[in-house]
């Protein structure tokens, strides 16, 4: 794979987008904080960052398995054209509906049920879906010209990219409040990242619309 500059900038964006992920609160450091304070230690705060990070993983890691199915069988353009749909979608749904549907886990719940919430939190804001516009480059620089699929080497390494960026970006966020901000600066203020992501999501699939 080419280390030209212009080849850099789909693992710069799945990066982002691992850094996007990582400072919304519904995507795991505000639950983190929350079970530290609630528990008294900082461990705690470290310790859930693990399962969250893993479900978020798992979430993605699930979406772009169906993308890879569903290259072998269908048109990559085709592919590419459902996929900015759902993109679009999925915005529009996120925008209606998603307010009402939020998953509640309870502080009391261990590792496992992290994880499962962190799954649930992911998969209902479609942050899979969201790497499908970066990966589409890397995959097609991966593959000869006439055979363009998701290639599951790149895929992997997309997916290892933008969860350690994740990671590292919940981390950092998680220890600033839990031992210095606080979590009361949310209600004094703090950006709407609903609205953000609503349209980070209608971008993406616009995207792919017009690749």
């Amino acid at each position: 794979m080419s280390t030209a500059p212009t080849d850099l900038w789909p693992w710069l964006a799945l990066a982002g987008l691992g850094l996007f992920h990582g400072l919304n609160p519904a995507m795991g450091w505000l639950f983190a904080v929350a079970l530290g304070l609630h528990r008294g230690s900082q461990r705690t705060v470290l310790l859930s960052l693990v399962p969250i990070t893993l479900g978020h993983a798992a979430a993605v890691a699930a979406v772009l398995l169906a993308v890879l199915t569903l290259g072998l069988v269908i048109d990559h353009a085709m592919l590419l054209r459902f996929a900015a749909l759902v993109l679009i979608g999925w915005a529009l749904w996120h925008a209606l509906y998603g307010h009402q549907r939020r998953v509640r886990v309870g502080m009391q719940t261990g590792l496992l049920g992290l994880v499962l919430w962190s799954f649930l939190m992911a998969s209902a804001h479609g942050a899979g879906l969201m790497l499908i516009p970066a990966l589409q480059p890397l995959c097609s620089a991966a593959q000869p010209a006439t055979q363009v699929t998701f290639g599951a080497p790149v895929v992997l390494a997309a997916l290892g990219v933008h969860s350690a960026a994740m990671l590292a970006t919940i981390a950092a966020v998680s220890l600033i409040v839990y031992n210095w901000t606080g979590v009361d600066f949310l209600r004094r203020g703090w950006i709407n990242v609903d609205l953000i992501w609503v349209a980070v999501l209608a971008t993406c699939g616009v995207i792919l619309l017009v690749v």
